[in-house]
């Protein structure tokens, strides 16, 4: 008898001998509260199964003997003659807000948790005890739909489990974002960290400022190779996102547990913003959308129209994107033109500012503020510990290292740890001449796998600070959406464990386990790296992808 291959891998599973099997007359039964749930597991199981699971009306909980006013705790809902059972308990609020139970026993399949995302999470556990063909997007015909006899209790240890993708340098498709999110979910991340502006490319539809898209998402070309060799492809690139198809990948990706947290990036990384509205510049040129890698020289500036120009458009962001969390950005903001600038330097100095490090401090404060304000939280690289006067509330991501990450715990500030070692997953995935081209770096599954996100050196009370970690999926060398998946998995799938399972893991029996998943990602059809290496691209075939 098999221990079914989850993943995450949960705190408990027991495995109990049997099975039950889904059928054409499975039916779902929520109490109060669970309904919405009910969609998303006909949305995982019915497409391959071909089965309606239809409702079955709400049965009134049964009353422990001897007390009408209380709920029994083992089987609050009457499940007899009903397959899928969905529960919200208040007694499983020890599990957290996003922990759940699932029983699989000859009455019933019970899903059972404090809260709606704890259910969700319950429903992903759920799929992935199925065939691996429960997966597909059309009716299978002839399979067997068992589902192991299992208690299953789950929690997760950090409440932020992100994926960063950048979608400035190469516009990935709205299509792909949904994609990316049900994959997020499968295993269960639940945040996704979406790069919306960059010097390269805009993405973000503003109706106070249109050009934003119209001239800004579109540059004239891209390098082509590795960006040392200064070589270009003559093509132009871009594309945008209307206001309604994000509203409604914030609204898709909510149902599935994810979070969608955009990142409008200032001060710097603004040269496709200054493209649009030179008045933002430090310049009397005009300049064009960039077609290089790397970081602009060119900033915005700090005059009052500039900073009324980032008021606004954080205002339309925060129409779009409901989430507590707002990223800023504020890393790699060069300083050169600040230093040469006439009116930069005059309000530095009515500022009472000690130099430019502290202006952009003063600049960060002043967009921590309009988002307090507005009852959102600001988030920014750590390069927005450097100027001093970090807002009150902001989160900082630890990419350059540990050491930002540390310092911002300790001083009290929540942090998101994602050091470029071992989180940035646009770097090689081994030492191998077959890898597809890349930034630089290597990290490999082992080494995401390996990953504590807790410094070993941080008091308990800075610990308390690390809300978790993500991995970053920059695209200067990430083309196509097939591209993304070819670097994001199966990497994706060891850092989820990371922040899901904890301390504790067991490298042998994460890849055994992974070898079963793997299958769940053929059937879904994902690019993703196989174990084995990189294999040689042919037409037609897969493996790695031909790089221009």
């Amino acid at each position: 008898m098999h221990e079914p291959a989850i993943l995450p891998e949960p705190r408990l599973l027991v495995r109990a001998p049997g099975a039950t099997t889904l059928g054409p007359a499975t039916t779902i039964a929520c109490s109060p509260g669970a309904e919405h749930v009910a969609s998303l597991v006909r949305a995982l199981l019915s497409p391959a199964t071909g089965f309606p699971l239809a409702d079955r009306p709400s049965r009134a909980p049964r009353a422990s003997a001897g007390a009408s006013d209380q709920i029994a705790d083992s089987h609050p809902l009457d499940a007899s003659g009903c397959d899928v059972v969905l529960e919200l308990e208040p007694s499983l609020a020890r599990l957290g807000p996003e922990g759940y139970r699932l029983v699989v026993d000859a009455d019933a399949v019970r899903l059972a948790a404090a809260g709606v995302a704890g259910l969700r999470n319950a429903a992903q556990t759920l799929r992935q005890l199925l065939d691996p063909a429960i997966f597909r997007r059309a009716a299978v015909r002839g399979a067997d739909w068992a589902i192991p006899h299992v208690v299953v209790e789950d929690s997760p240890r950090f409440p932020w489990r992100g994926a960063h993708l950048d979608v400035s340098r190469h516009f990935m498709p709205a299509h792909f974002l949904y994609r990316f999110v049900d994959l997020l979910a499968l295993h269960k991340l639940n945040v996704l960290h979406l790069h919306l502006t960059d010097d390269q490319g805009w993405r973000f539809p503003s109706a106070a400022y249109p050009r934003l898209t119209e001239v800004g998402s579109w540059r004239a070309e891209s390098m082509r190779g590795h960006a040392r060799e200064g070589r270009f492809d003559g093509t132009p690139h871009g594309g945008s996102y209307s206001r309604a198809e994000l509203v409604d990948l914030v609204a898709y990706a909510g149902e599935r547990n994810v979070t969608v947290v955009p990142e409008i990036d200032l001060p710097g990384h603004t040269q496709a913003a200054i493209a649009a509205y030179p008045f933002l510049g430090n310049l009397a040129d005009e300049l064009g959308v960039w077609t290089r890698w790397g970081v602009s020289e060119h900033v915005l500036n700090v005059e009052d129209a500039a900073l009324d120009f980032c008021r606004t458009l954080l205002g339309e962001l925060l129409d779009v994107f409901p989430g507590r969390y707002v990223h800023v950005g504020g890393d790699e903001c060069p300083k050169s033109e600040w230093r040469a600038s006439a009116s930069v330097q005059r309000r530095i100095a009515a500022l009472g500012l000690a130099g430019e490090d502290a202006l952009q401090g003063w600049f960060t404060a002043e967009l921590g503020a309009f988002l307090a304000g507005a009852g959102r939280s600001l988030v920014g690289w750590d390069e927005i510990l450097e100027g001093g006067n970090l807002p009150a509330g902001a989160t900082v991501m630890s990419w350059r290292g540990t050491s930002g990450g540390r310092t911002a715990a300790r001083a009290g500030f929540d942090v998101v740890m994602c050091p470029e070692a071992p989180c940035y997953f646009d770097h090689y995935q081994s030492d191998d001449p077959r890898e597809p081209l890349a930034i630089h770096g290597c990290n490999t599954l082992a080494d995401v796998y390996a990953y504590e996100p807790v410094p070993a050196d941080l008091e308990s009370d800075a610990a308390g600070h690390v809300l978790g970690s993500q991995l970053q999926l920059w695209t200067e060398y990430l083309p196509e959406p097939a591209d993304v998946e070819y670097m994001a998995f199966p990497r994706a799938a060891a850092l989820a464990e990371v922040t899901w399972s904890g301390p504790g893991r067991d490298l042998a029996r994460f890849t055994d386990r992974l070898g079963s998943h793997l299958a769940r990602l053929d059937e879904l059809g994902v690019n993703y790296r196989p174990l084995a290496g990189p294999q040689p691209w042919q037409e037609g075939g897969t493996g790695v992808r031909k790089r221009h």
